[in-house]
């Protein structure tokens, strides 16, 4: 989340530097003298040297750093410096407040180990064609891209909404591109599909407040961009259709809500259950991925994620302090208000729900509590997919993180049952 520029006077890339340099040290302590107050009460030294030297036992040993880059962001800094390790490349995130004190920190994944690359052409030969248009009409409008299939129509259509985090209209994860798969599958099979930049990752700038939550990150985006498809000629407004992936397939009941002009919902990877209680579910699961015990460096950074959740649902933080993944905390209450289940029953529209049964994220509890509210519903059809993973894409063995830096596709078998049920409609 990027926010306004009044302190260009704080050197955040000095200060990152200078963090990382004491943690390379073990000066753990200097570290949190660096902390602002309600981060320190948060990750106090003992915790950061709990999850510091929890890493060369996950991704092998520090083979150096990047440059750092840093962006305005909430009266403050956001600093990030890549992080080169023998087995991942990660990034280290720093928020720098205008006193000049770390308010926050994460280390990631990066998102790529190199440039990803555009997406391919269109063959001439295809049976639909791509053009680009706008999400909205006025400065604050979404570049995205609206796959259109060849002929008279008018055509059924669906919106993609994207899964948490600042998204490309592709959904780009390391080499994977699943919504640029899903829109020219559905397209190749006479369904329209519009996707488009995610406005964290276009417009970050729109944050700058901090007091957001996700309606502004995601429903409202969303909803517009049912009205855009709505409106182009040779789409049939009776039939716009949104898929949403993960967090998207979350607020997809919401949306539709919103719009009043959704014909029905495509849920991949949804959860059914708060996000808050997935992630700490998701650290617990994947500090076993490697060795199947949790080591005490591991289950430290754990109680300290449990502790930020508990800060974040206290009533009395501020909003604005920066809790989960560096995130307000009101944006994760907004959050937690969302009862997917409720507010897709409120709606009786048509569901399809999909899930892979490889998915180390959204797993079996949250497609468990999908089935178990609408199993009886005749509008409400089902499909597990043994092999795939979050992405809807198929592997082998148990799920892991590593798989998402290979290049695969979308699972032909998935776009084919969504056309199908799409076109059913």
């Amino acid at each position: 989340m990027s926010l306004p520029a009044h302190a260009q006077a704080v050197d955040g890339k000095a200060i990152a530097t200078r963090a990382l340099d004491h943690m390379d040290a073990g000066e753990y302590a200097q570290v949190e003298a660096m902390f602002s107050a309600d981060m320190a009460k948060a990750v106090p030294a003992d915790k950061l040297k709990a999850v510091w030297e929890s890493l060369p036992a996950q991704v092998g040993k520090a083979n150096g750093r990047g440059d750092a880059e840093s962006m305005p962001q909430d009266g403050g800094t956001m600093v990030q410096v890549p992080l080169q390790f023998e087995k991942a490349a990660l990034v280290a995130k720093f928020v720098i407040d205008a006193d000049g004190k770390i308010a926050g920190f994460m280390i990631q994944p990066a998102q790529a180990a190199a440039p990803v690359p555009a997406a391919p052409t269109v063959a001439e030969d295809a049976n639909f064609s791509e053009r680009e248009v706008m999400v909205g009409d006025d400065d604050r409008a979404l570049p995205a891209t609206l796959a259109l299939p060849k002929g008279d129509g008018p055509f059924p259509a669906v919106v993609l909404v994207h899964g948490s985090g600042p998204h490309d209209r592709d959904e780009t994860i390391g080499p994977n591109k699943p919504f640029l798969d899903i829109a020219r599958g559905l397209a190749a099979q006479g369904i329209a599909v519009l996707r488009y930049e995610k406005r964290t990752k276009a417009r970050p700038q729109d944050f700058a407040s901090g007091v957001f939550g996700v309606d502004e990150e995601t429903t409202n985006d969303a909803a517009q961009a049912v009205a855009t498809l709505r409106g182009i000629d040779g789409i049939d407004p009776k039939r716009v259709f949104v898929l949403g992936h993960s967090q998207g397939g979350m607020m997809a009941p919401r949306i539709a809500a919103v719009s009043g002009h959704v014909a029905g919902l495509v849920l991949l990877a949804a959860p059914a259950r708060s996000l808050l209680d997935i992630v700490i579910e998701q650290n617990r699961r994947l500090a076993v991925l490697d060795d199947q015990k949790t080591s005490d460096a591991e289950r430290d950074a754990i109680t300290a994620l449990i502790q930020q959740v508990r800060v974040t649902r206290d009533a009395a933080t501020d909003p604005a302090t920066r809790t989960v993944m560096g995130l307000p905390a009101g944006y994760w209450r907004s959050i937690d208000s969302v009862d997917p289940v409720a507010e897709a029953k409120s709606l009786a529209l048509p569901m399809l729900v999909l899930q892979g049964a490889r998915d180390i994220q959204v797993v079996d509890a949250d497609w468990q509590a999908w089935r178990g509210a609408f199993h009886a519903d005749p509008k409400v059809s089902f499909k597990l997919y043994e092999k795939l993973n979050h992405l809807g894409m198929p592997g082998e063995g148990d799920g892991n993180l590593a798989e998402y830096q290979q290049p695969n596709h979308v699972d032909p078998a998935l776009i084919e049952d969504v056309a199908g049920w799409i076109k059913a409609r």
